[in-house]
């Protein structure tokens, strides 16, 4: 009547463990562009604590930090190049459009 009992065993995988992207000596403030440009997405957005591996603390201190930077002009609020781009190239289009409709 006993049940063989089967015991799960994880797979003992071996794991690197990834460096914290903050060391200890490196200042979380807003004059150091080169710490907080790293956590900061292609178009300017502030990446998630899970995405950083950071922790709580660390993680509100680089939001405050690109915060006041992006008030004192170091950072831009978006980076939309490439949308200026496509807007740009759209404004000539739609004034040459223009232009043939008034010689007609």
């Amino acid at each position: 009547m006993d049940k063989p009992k089967r015991l799960f065993l994880k797979s003992k995988r071996s794991f690197r463990r990834r460096l914290p992207p903050i060391q200890s000596g490196d200042r979380i403030d807003y004059r150091n562009m080169s710490l907080i440009s790293r956590f900061i997405s292609e178009q300017g957005k502030i990446l998630s604590r899970r995405v950083n591996r950071l922790t709580l603390k660390q993680q509100r201190l680089i939001t405050i930090a690109i915060k006041q930077a992006r008030i004192l002009s170091l950072l831009p609020f978006l980076n939309n190049e490439k949308q200026f781009e496509k807007t740009e190239s759209t404004a000539r289009t739609t004034t040459g459009l223009l232009i043939r409709n008034k010689k007609k």
